[in-house]
């Protein structure tokens, strides 16, 4: 069975289509939809009611969790799901219909396959796509496009939170998600999917990239703004420290001189942005570098 949990928290806006474009989903295969609501205090409730109303589904289960935390709400997903595989979509992410048909085909295909992520499109609610992106902060807005071609995530790449799944066998092995690390309410911490994939990465997991699976991941005007590159570097910066001290003191300072390696690329990058007169994209660099670093070393939220 494969288990679709989705996490919310204050997604008013997004969550019924969020919901509609899983259950429109034409599929014999055997799965159910978790949706694990982690003390949403808008219009959340209300909207995922509606949704239950509207659609009645025998295979679906509402779960409330107390504990504030996007790693606690995932952990309860994990704890609650009754499939073999455990599916994991943002609550502001939307499925195509084939969605749960595709997912099977791969894990038929791709029996090592123990983990995956899939393609994750931007959907910019404004229509306008931010004068400063680029190929290499694809990753502010949680996009995830690595081709048309099936392949395993190598080196530092990993899936991402918004289109990811694994094996339950996985959280037996390695362990869940690490609830010192991920966001909580409106604080930009994270590092999570980084520290769980990584640890089945060390374990010699195969972590598949699957293109025919992709999901539109809704961006507000408010995600492309200067501030929120800012707190989002910050946030970053502060995430890396947790979790590489969580690992141990060396690790830190492996991340410090990572970090160093870091700078060098980017002043780099700034310069060729700069040459290609794409002045917002080689700033939006810096400053972003600048509030990973901040965080990096203060550590403070």
């Amino acid at each position: 069975m494969i288990s679709i949990i989705v996490c919310t928290y204050n997604r008013e806006k997004y969550i019924y289509k969020c919901l509609q474009n899983l259950a429109n989903n034409l599929s014999k295969t055997d799965w159910e939809l978790l949706v694990v609501d982690n003390n949403s205090t808008d219009n959340t409730l209300n909207e995922i009611k509606r949704f239950e109303q509207d659609y009645n589904l025998t295979n679906y289960r509402y779960i409330p969790e107390t504990e504030q935390g996007l790693s606690f709400a995932r952990n309860r997903g994990i704890k609650e799901a009754k499939g073999d595989w455990l599916v994991f979509l943002d609550d502001d992410a939307f499925v195509k219909n084939n969605y749960i048909e595709k997912l099977q085909n791969y894990i038929t295909e791709l029996p090592d396959m123990q983990a995956f992520g899939g393609k994750i499109l931007p959907l910019f609610e404004d229509g306008k796509i931010p004068k400063w992106l680029c190929h290499w902060n694809l990753s502010w807005v949680s996009a995830l496009n690595m081709g048309n071609k099936v392949k395993l995530f190598k080196g530092s790449a990993f899936p991402t939170g918004a289109n990811m799944g694994f094996k339950r066998e996985m959280v037996d092995l390695y362990g869940a998600f690490n609830t010192q690390l991920g966001r909580t309410g409106k604080k930009l911490i994270g590092g999570e999917e980084k520290d769980f994939f990584n640890r089945l990465k060390s374990g010699g997991a195969k972590i598949y990239y699957l293109p025919e699976i992709p999901v539109q991941h809704c961006i507000p005007a408010s995600r492309t703004t200067i501030d929120y590159i800012e707190r989002l570097g910050f946030g970053v910066g502060v995430s890396e420290r947790y979790r590489t001290l969580y690992i141990s003191r060396l690790a830190y300072c492996k991340q410090l001189l990572l970090e160093a390696f870091k700078w060098c690329a980017t002043l780099l990058l700034a310069s060729y942005y700069s040459m290609k007169q794409r002045n917002y994209c080689a700033k939006s660099l810096i400053l972003f570098r600048k509030q990973v670093t901040k965080g990096l070393l203060s550590g403070k939220v």
